[in-house]
């Protein structure tokens, strides 16, 4: 009883606070201030906005322009390098025939990559061509490397490639090489009279190799019916672009 009562008695002996009055006009005066501040801060908020959607689409544009210009960058620094490493151009002594197949795209490349793309008839993607191992031919794919894969097919890839993928051009009219009149017609006179012999002048290229390859439409690869919903695992499937030696023998399997 004694501590409580003590207790009661020092809350008593407590002065009451007291609460200082402001005046009223002052009251308003901050009242207006800080209204005053609140709306400066929701302009600034709006200004800031709006400076950041304006960054945004520089960004995304100068994105673009990069994108592009840094494909043609990748051009001109592969072409130099041509020159700095000539080994990279050495001609391989057992082969003489190489499949050309072009897996990517060229949007904003350089003009000179548009135009060996198009000197070699790689015009549409997953298109593929012969061609004769020669420098001149080495240096040429070496310029398009990063969007073309080559290597050295089989007797069996070849022969497979004609039967399922091949077809004649001739005055922008495509034949199909279902009947051998077709080419005792056209490359008789080079002593060509079959399917077979166009098979083994391809195959083992000669004197005539040009003009018989000219003579082949490019041949369009079959892609698989989930590249179109998942391109980049169908890429991972299909491989890097470059060089891959004997190994585009299974690619030309893959995509025949």
């Amino acid at each position: 009883m004694s501590s409580s009562c003590s207790v009661g008695k020092m809350a008593e002996e407590e002065p009451r606070r007291k609460i200082p009055l402001v005046p009223e006009n002052l009251l308003k005066k901050r009242k207006a201030y800080q209204a005053l501040k609140a709306t400066q801060a929701k302009q600034a908020l709006l200004q800031r906005k709006e400076q950041r959607k304006g960054k945004q689409v520089k960004f995304k544009r100068l994105e673009w322009f990069v994108h592009d210009s840094w494909r043609q960058l990748w051009d001109r620094v592969g072409l130099r390098r041509l020159k700095v490493e000539p080994q990279g151009l050495e001609v391989p002594d057992r082969h003489s025939l190489a499949s050309v197949v072009r897996t990517e795209r060229i949007n904003g490349v350089s003009s000179l990559v548009q135009r060996t793309i198009a000197r070699l008839r790689l015009n549409k993607i997953f298109s593929g061509v012969f061609v004769k191992v020669t420098p001149e031919i080495i240096k040429t794919l070496r310029i398009v490397e990063p969007y073309v894969t080559w290597g050295f097919p089989n007797l069996k890839s070849v022969r497979e490639l004609i039967l399922k993928c091949g077809q004649a051009k001739v005055k922008n009219k495509v034949l199909l090489l279902t009947d051998n009149t077709v080419i005792e017609e056209h490359l008789g006179k080079l002593d060509v009279i079959c399917l077979e012999d166009l098979i083994h002048e391809i195959a083992f290229p000669g004197k005539n190799f040009l003009a018989i390859s000219r003579f082949l439409r490019p041949f369009q690869l079959s892609v698989a019916r989930h590249a179109t919903k998942n391109r980049v695992g169908f890429l991972k499937e299909v491989g890097s672009p470059g060089y891959r030696g004997e190994r585009i023998n299974q690619l030309i399997q893959q995509l025949n």
